[in-house]
């Protein structure tokens, strides 16, 4: 079985241990902000070319994944 985040590196050498794309110098939470700012993938795509669609997927993915599922009470308005 190949593993899912074949594109997610940590290095502790690298960015203080954060995972990052492909060994580059850009972190998973980097890629995650910047898919929310540029919804537009072309435009993100422009912003990063170095991204691949590949990338932005196991980003988005790792970060999920990595996220734990918690119930939080609002109170009433």
């Amino acid at each position: 079985m190949s593993d899912p985040f074949d594109r997610i590196t940590i290095d502790p050498e690298q960015m203080n241990g954060q995972p990052c794309i492909r060994g580059m110098r850009l972190t998973v939470r980097r890629v995650v902000e910047a898919a929310a700012l540029y919804p537009d993938r072309a435009e993100l795509k422009r912003e990063y070319p170095e991204l691949e669609d590949d990338d932005i997927r196991q980003a988005l993915e790792f970060a999920a994944s990595n996220l734990e599922d918690q119930i939080i009470h609002l109170g009433a308005a």
